[in-house]
């Protein structure tokens, strides 16, 4: 396992991947706009570069030790906190590797995605093509790309088909409070993380700590937590303004409801429960939280619910599956930019992180798209 270079070689070439991600069929009611990103310019190094978070459930020191074997030692990074992740960042952008996977939850991909495209931009490197190894809670990301879990396989298996057998796409994330995230949001999601880390942390003190940090966790901590609290609490006041361009609020199967909001006007002011955006559809385990995350390249999916948690269990299969639709509770808009304020002050978590509480945030859709492996997409030619 080698540490991040202090004088890393400088090594320069581009070429990009041709494979992309057809769009959906379905016909949007909004239409697909081009994004203004120029097509990004990736390294044609064939090498790999796994980064794990040592703090992950499943990153044990076997699964170190194997990886440093599958990657002769010298393309494995471990990273325990920011510092590690910065450092790792700044290696990887300088030696030029073609792709990137990191293994853990939706946390570990949000915060090393974001320090290399920062190293990136200031290095002005290409970046590389990042994938996923599923060693972590949540993976939302996972049910986007079809990562499997490593329990079904081999690691070196898995890694070959990352690296051989998988296409790619272009994805843009959100940019927030100096993260490059998939998803984001207040309320209702950001308690029950809140909630899952305190359950999880009492669970650890006892015989069930090998499997605290899962599924278990997030549903003890729903049902005995999150769910009985929102019969009493009250709904913080929630204002969204649009300060980007024209943004649009749609309802069941994508279509227009209204006119489309201009830059500065106010997209929703009023209670909410939840308040989330997204560039993907998934939250983690299949949930499609944001079902037009994809209707366009230009925009990102703004969601705000003010449902009851009893509608919420009486509509719990269709709210799944993305296909619940009750357009004076579930408020559905794509956005390029906006600026959110909270009253009182609410849990906030980015890429699945709780990040504390928050009275205002301002999220924009990244300009900067990066090319994503996804076992979807058809594979690379060469």
């Amino acid at each position: 396992m080698q540490k991040p270079d202090s004088n890393p070689p400088s090594r320069t070439g581009a070429g990009s991947d041709p494979a992309s991600r057809e769009p959906s069929s379905r016909p949007s009611q909004v239409g697909r706009g081009s994004s203004p990103v120029s097509a990004s310019v990736f390294p044609p190094d064939p090498r790999i570069a796994v980064v794990v978070n040592g703090n992950a459930k499943s990153v044990t020191q076997e699964v170190i030790s194997t990886l440093d074997q599958i990657l002769a030692g010298g393309d494995l990074f471990v990273s325990r906190n920011l510092e590690d992740a910065g450092h790792i960042a700044r290696t990887l952008v300088s030696r030029g590797y073609g792709t990137v996977l990191t293994g853990g939850g939706d946390g570990t991909f949000t915060v090393m995605v974001s320090e290399v495209v920062r190293e990136g931009r200031k290095q002005n490197r290409p970046l590389p093509r990042f994938g996923l190894l599923k060693l972590g809670t949540g993976n939302a990301l996972a049910w986007v790309v079809g990562a499997r879990d490593p329990s079904r396989g081999e690691l070196a298996a898995d890694i070959k088909r990352l690296t051989e057998d998988a296409g790619s796409r272009t994805i843009r994330l959100i940019e927030v409070e100096g993260f490059n995230a998939p998803f984001c949001g207040f309320g209702a999601d950001a308690d029950v993380l809140a909630d899952y880390s305190k359950v999880k942390g009492a669970l650890q003190k006892t015989p069930l700590k090998r499997v605290a940090p899962g599924l278990l966790s997030y549903g003890v901590a729903a049902v005995t937590r999150s769910i009985p609290s929102y019969f009493v609490k009250r709904m913080p006041h929630c204002r969204i303004v649009n300060t980007g361009g024209e943004a649009f609020r749609i309802g069941a199967k994508g279509a227009i409801l209204g006119r489309p909001i201009a830059r500065g006007a106010v997209i929703y002011e009023g209670p909410m429960r939840l308040c989330g955006l997204s560039t993907i559809p998934y939250y983690g385990y299949g949930f499609r939280m944001f079902p037009f995350a994809e209707e366009r390249p230009d925009r990102m999916h703004l969601r705000v619910a003010t449902m009851t948690p009893l509608e919420f269990m009486r509509h719990f299969t269709e709210i799944w599956r993305g296909e619940y639709d009750n357009p004076s509770t579930l408020f559905d808009y794509l956005v390029e930019s906006s600026s959110i304020e909270l009253d009182p002050p609410t849990d906030f978590q980015i890429g699945g992180d709780p990040r504390g509480k928050r009275s205002k945030v301002d999220l924009v859709l990244s300009p900067t798209a990066i090319r994503l492996v996804d076992f979807y997409a058809p594979p690379s030619v060469t």
